[in-house]
């Protein structure tokens, strides 16, 4: 989520903390927390997604919830569904979590040209209305740059069918980042494939040359992901990081191509996993928040690059605390962001996936 990560591909040191704000942790924390239970309040004031055959879209009213997806599968929402601005937020109530729970965030870092440190949407400020975030907002085609409020009217998105396959395809237009880089994204969700959805990062003509977009799944501390399962071996956070402690995050693992499993197709994958059999029987400490006690079965979480350039690579860093805390998370560090990095190719399309099938049973269907 929020963050400070270390390694060349850096998050958030303590300076660039400090130029979000020459305040006090402590006081920042708070700012969001209000700032957060206000929207939250907001949110629950919407109209509720409508169901529609096999997806799930905003209402067609002038404020609506934000949501898109499968009646029976994997959704996206924009804030002011619960959660920091500038985030996609992933629900999965097939895992037996209530429809407004999420169960990760995923963020836009563009890195620009001639720099190597990250441009974070949920950490800027926004120039549109001077709050901390950029602004997302939907639509069902890029041409039109006008920033919009999420809620206002948003997208239906576009529905279009080949034989007994449909996809359902939404924009989000994303506010210029500080270091340039202009974005937007595709979504895109398939009938046949109810527990993942693909996302895509398209760079305006007036953009900065960017050098990576990543797209990375920010909440993996929710799942308590401590599994990565590689080509040969499984690899753990307990063992990347035996001995960290504290409530920063631990720096970067890298991981090569040639470590990531191949499917038969030769799509490259990178599984994260949790290592309880029952997440919900966690014993927390008395001061964790609410929100970061998990709800629902086990899942598996991974990223599927179909078309994978050389040069990619799955990173991955920690936390041993909650976020915004002191709370110790049950059971040890675990995997915090969890996502594929490689050059910057316009349009270049990744697939993000939660399955309630465990890890290995997963493997198994893809190289089928």
């Amino acid at each position: 989520m929020f963050r400070k990560r270390n390694g060349s591909f850096c998050s958030c040191s303590w300076e660039r903390f400090a130029t979000i704000g020459v305040i006090g942790l402590g006081v920042l924390l708070c700012v969001i927390s209000a700032f957060a239970k206000k929207k939250t309040e907001l949110w629950k004031t919407l109209p509720r997604p409508v169901a529609e055959d096999i997806w799930v879209r905003p209402a067609s009213s002038v404020l609506a919830q934000p949501i898109w997806g499968h009646a029976n599968g994997i959704r996206v929402g924009l804030h002011p569904m619960s959660g920091p601005r500038g985030l996609l937020r992933v629900f999965t109530p097939y895992m037996g979590q209530p429809d407004s729970v999420l169960i990760n965030f995923i963020a836009v870092e563009p890195i620009a040209q001639g720099e190597d440190w990250r441009s974070f949407s949920e950490m800027e400020q926004s120039k549109l209305d001077k709050v901390q975030g950029k602004r997302f907002w939907s639509a069902n085609s890029p041409e039109d740059e006008t920033p919009r409020i999420s809620h206002h009217s948003p997208a239906s998105g576009v529905i279009e069918k080949e034989g007994t396959t449909q996809t359902l395809t939404v924009y989000i237009l994303v506010e210029p980042f500080d270091n340039g880089a202009k974005v937007y994204l595709r979504l895109r969700f398939h009938s046949e494939r109810p527990y993942e959805f693909s996302v895509a990062a398209f760079a305006r003509k007036d953009s900065k040359p960017l050098k990576h977009c990543i797209l990375t799944a920010t909440m993996g501390n929710f799942a308590r992901l401590r599994e990565l399962h590689l080509k040969s071996s499984v690899t753990t956070s307990l063992e990347l990081w035996r001995d960290f402690k504290g409530d920063d995050f631990t720096p970067h693992a890298e991981f090569s191509l040639s470590d990531l499993i191949r499917n038969k197709k030769g799509h490259a994958l990178f599984i994260a996993a949790p290592n309880e059999k029952n997440p919900e029987e966690a014993k927390y400490s008395p001061d964790t928040v609410y929100w970061w006690k998990y709800q629902g079965k086990p899942s598996t979480q991974y990223w599927r690059c179909e078309n994978p350039q050389p040069q990619l690579k799955g990173l991955v860093n920690g936390r041993a605390c909650f976020w915004g805390g002191q709370s110790p998370i049950p059971g040890g560090v675990s995997f915090e962001n969890f996502e594929l990095m490689e050059p910057f190719k316009d349009g270049a399309e990744y697939w993000f996936g939660i399955t309630p099938q465990p890890p290995m049973e997963f493997i198994k269907s893809e190289m089928e």
